[in-house]
């Protein structure tokens, strides 16, 4: 099928890749747009995974208060150069995270904040629910370890479904922004405030 230059335009309008790569995608996927923005997707976060290893000492505050002022939430989204901190995807992303801090209430950034002690409480509770089950104790620890999941889903910012798209995580969403911005991304901190809370 020959690849001509609307569909392209199309392809690099939809997924913010570069003209040669959505060309590549194209030709790879026969012409079939799924496919191809599937291919580029894929390509993204390899390369996302790469950049994950490089320092992002740049970047902004991005925040948001809800409606009624109530409630707020600041976030430090970290780059590579001020001048990705700039844009405006960057600065939509910013907003967007201090709006999912708003909205699910997470306590920790990444599971590897937790500490240990919490973690151990979580695991020991959901064990003694399980005690007199009658479960072997395989079945039983996977289980616990399913609910482990379900409680890093709640209070892991990182692992929180997006509020704009559930079948998107926070993680996954910031790995795109990787592989359309071209920079490592890091999400440092968040405070979310709450008027007598």
């Amino acid at each position: 099928m020959a690849i001509t230059s609307e569909m392209i335009k199309q392809l690099r309008e939809a997924t913010g890749a570069g003209v040669l790569d959505c060309k590549k995608a194209l030709e790879q996927a026969n012409g079939d747009f799924e496919k191809a923005t599937e291919i580029l997707r894929q390509k993204g976060l390899a390369a996302a995974a790469k950049k994950a290893e490089r320092a992002a000492n740049e970047g902004i505050i991005g925040s948001y208060v809800h409606m009624g002022a109530k409630v707020a939430a600041l976030v430090e989204l970290n780059c590579e150069t001020d001048f990705v901190a700039r844009t405006e995807a960057f600065q939509t992303l910013a907003r967007d995270l201090a709006m999912q801090v708003v909205a699910s209430r997470p306590l920790y950034t990444r599971r590897e904040e937790i500490p240990a002690a919490d973690l151990e409480r979580e695991r020991a509770a959901y064990t003694a629910q399980l005690a007199d089950s009658g479960k072997p104790d395989d079945v039983v620890q996977r289980i616990v370890e399913g609910k482990l999941e379900k409680f890093y889903q709640e209070t892991c910012l990182l692992e929180q479904p997006f509020i704009k798209d559930p079948n998107l995580t926070v993680g996954d969403l910031v790995k795109q922004a990787v592989a359309k911005l071209g920079e490592n991304i890091v999400v440092r901190r968040f405070a979310r405030l709450e008027v007598g809370g």
